[in-house]
């Protein structure tokens, strides 16, 4: 398998390259030359695996030898051994034919651990591998910085620096990065925004000459190994739910696109998925696009749901490749023309897209309500995330006949003030991590200055 640049002016490489890569030299993002296709019966006869089992399956076409299959097998299981439930990812029925499939149950109670917890023990086995050191650099809306610092502390190989918009995660999201005190962690709370922290993260990957030979690795949702571990979960409530005999819709909460682009690849393997929505906040971009085929920035909220509070969606480059049939130098001329205007599609490919995706755009008001309607009815406390999931998938037209499944994408603990809103008692920080907020925090507070931000890293 060899993976390819989404705008083909990069060379193509393996997977274990790609995973260190992560965006490709050309500005793409990196995606594989060919996707792998199970049938009916190949997905039948995975019925009776365990997640980590199943997790083999499905992306060891994606791997492709790269890492043996015993090493491979290691990782899986070492990466989710530290989940807090037998089922990793299990389902809750809260209403008619509606599940939230709980993504919360892992290290930083986020659903960014199931890929950061493997991509974090691939970064290790590579390096290990070719005894060589890397510089990690992400941005984070909240969760994907904890995530990815609880992947990488352990690390021999790697120094991790994740930015953070200044006083715009949650307390909990905050200090659940800031109080890990490894040596090789670094924390930055950055003056603006999540897009300009994540505007900075691709500027620094596009010119590394700071670095002075030095190589950064990405762990944003970019990185090809993160949609791949992502896709897993898909297959995994779906089986249970029916599949491949039954179909089964999805209502994804996503400000980058990263986390419901897995379900679309899930669908092209030949997972029979109805539906895919995409539920967003009142940043909606995503929304915008699916309703009225218009993908343009507009000025960034601070919202109750702030994982979502996101302008410029990463992922959604590599869903117009593939609407594209793989034109990688239509992408490239479409992704120059978002930054100068915003981007509107051919009608037969905008088409195409509404076949497959439905969304919805919630707002605060709307979140809230979500949260008490559903405790009040199934007695389940969900976080203002998975409520934009929840509040999306009642208001788009959906099969009755089919299994609707919210993607639940934090504990509601990590979000309190939206819950205590809703008129919902604060929930409790789980046991593992009660003392959270009474710890103590590293962290730098830096201007919205690219040159401030390599001065940064280089003299850490």
């Amino acid at each position: 398998m060899k993976y390819v640049s989404t705008r083909g002016d990069a060379p193509s490489l393996s997977f274990e390259d790609a995973v260190i890569a992560g965006l490709a030299s050309d500005g793409g993002l990196y995606v594989p030359s060919e996707i792998p296709q199970f049938s009916a019966e190949k997905i039948a006869g995975f019925s009776s695996l365990s997640y980590e089992e199943l997790m083999f399956e499905v992306i060891s076409p994606f791997v492709d030898g790269d890492i043996p299959d015993a090493d491979l097998k290691g990782i899986i299981k070492e990466s989710y051994a530290e989940f807090r439930h037998a089922d990793i990812a299990p389902l809750t029925k809260i209403g008619r034919g509606e599940y939230i499939l709980e993504l919360f149950h892992g290290p930083t109670m986020a659903f960014k651990d199931f890929a950061l917890q493997f991509l974090g023990r691939v970064f290790d086995y590579i390096l290990k591998k070719r005894n060589k050191n890397v510089t990690v650099v992400g941005a984070t809306s909240g969760d994907t910085g904890s995530a990815a610092i609880e992947g990488c502390r352990h690390s021999e190989h790697v120094n991790i620096f994740i930015m953070h918009p200044y006083k715009r995660v949650s307390d909990v999201q905050r200090k659940q990065m800031t109080t890990v005190l490894a040596d090789n962690v670094h924390n930055i709370a950055l003056k603006g925004n999540f897009d300009d922290c994540q505007h900075i993260v691709k500027e620094l990957f596009a010119d590394q000459s700071f670095l002075n030979g030095g190589r950064l690795v990405a762990v944003n949702s970019i990185n090809w190994c993160r949609i791949m571990a992502q896709v897993v979960y898909y297959f995994y409530c779906a089986i249970r739910l029916g599949a491949p005999d039954k179909k089964v819709a999805f209502s994804v909460p996503t400000g980058n696109f990263g986390d419901i682009f897995a379900g679309y690849i899930a669908m092209k393997m030949g997972l029979p998925i109805d539906k895919l929505i995409v539920a967003t906040n009142e940043n909606d971009i995503l929304h915008r696009f699916f309703a009225n085929n218009d993908y343009s920035k507009s000025e960034l909220l601070h919202t109750l749901s702030p994982s979502m509070d996101i302008q410029v969606s990463s992922n959604f480059e590599r869903l117009l490749y593939y609407i594209y049939d793989e034109d990688a130098a239509k992408i490239a001329e479409l992704m120059i023309g978002f930054h100068e205007k915003g981007i509107s599609i051919d009608a037969d490919k905008y088409q195409k897209t509404r076949e497959i995706f439905d969304s919805y755009a919630v707002d605060d008001e709307q979140i809230v309500k979500t949260i008490a309607q559903v405790f009040e009815k199934s007695g389940e406390v969900i976080d203002p995330h998975t409520a934009t999931g929840v509040c999306a998938a009642r208001n788009c037209d959906k099969n009755q006949n089919v299994a609707m499944v919210i993607l639940s994408t934090a504990h509601p603990a990590k979000f309190p003030d939206a819950i205590v809103k809703a008129g919902v008692k604060e929930p409790e920080l789980p046991d593992y991590i009660a003392d959270l907020m009474s710890r103590e925090e590293k962290y730098d507070v830096v201007d919205n200055d690219i040159e401030k931000i390599k001065e940064f890293i280089v003299s850490n």
